[in-house]
């Protein structure tokens, strides 16, 4: 009998949290302004490439003050090193100077707020909310949570935001912090789109002995 979302979900959480427990986010920061300039650099890079140039870059721009001030020219020589860095060179600017203008040099807690920040979409918004603020109000979709939903079939969709809002359904939320971590543990380490082998996927196997 096939099972529900909610049922595999039954299965796989144990597993999940067992094995690809996590309490914080991969990216190094110190304060919710460096965490925030760090997420809108993770797009579309990995973690570990966006924590070798952020501690230079951070030192050189360690307020929105600093930064809304700089060239464009200048931030992009920190970050040349990230994906697509032209671009996020102009959000980093641009999201600095609107932190000066409309939030006193602060972050902003709330995703409304977040998301009229450059460069900031609900990913990026979840993230920063849920790792600076303490307060969960969702599941930041990466690549890697997209292919787990597919994988085990707790999604089907293709959208990031449709994927997040099939996963809440069946995610408790006291569970949706972790969730997201372990997700994005078990894709760094067992959820590879080639050369994947589910016979060495500890999850693959706990749904198939049920």
């Amino acid at each position: 009998m096939k099972r529900t979302p909610t049922e595999t979900w039954n299965i796989i959480w144990p597993v999940l949290s067992k094995k690809y427990k996590r309490t914080k986010t991969f990216l190094d920061h110190n304060n919710t302004w460096e965490l925030l300039v760090a997420v809108i650099l993770s797009a579309q890079m990995t973690d570990e490439g966006v924590n070798k140039i952020s501690t230079a870059l951070f030192k050189r721009f360690p307020a929105p003050e600093v930064m809304a001030n700089a060239k464009i020219s200048e931030i992009t020589k920190y970050v040349k090193n990230v994906n697509y860095f032209n671009a996020k060179a102009r959000y980093l600017k641009k999201t600095a100077e609107i932190l000066v203008n409309n939030f006193h040099g602060q972050v902003p807690d709330n995703a409304d707020d977040l998301m009229t920040l450059s460069g900031v979409g609900r990913k990026t918004a979840v993230a920063v909310l849920a790792n600076g603020f303490g307060k969960h109000v969702g599941i930041p979709v990466d690549t890697h949570v997209i292919r787990f939903a597919k994988r085990f079939g707790l999604s089907h969709h293709s959208d990031a935001t449709k994927i997040e809002q099939d996963l809440l359904k069946i995610i408790p939320r006291k569970n949706w912090n972790l969730a997201g971590y372990a997700i994005k543990e078990y894709g760094r380490k067992e959820g590879r789109a080639r050369g994947y082998k589910s016979a060495e996927d500890p999850i693959a196997v706990a749904l198939k002995q049920v």
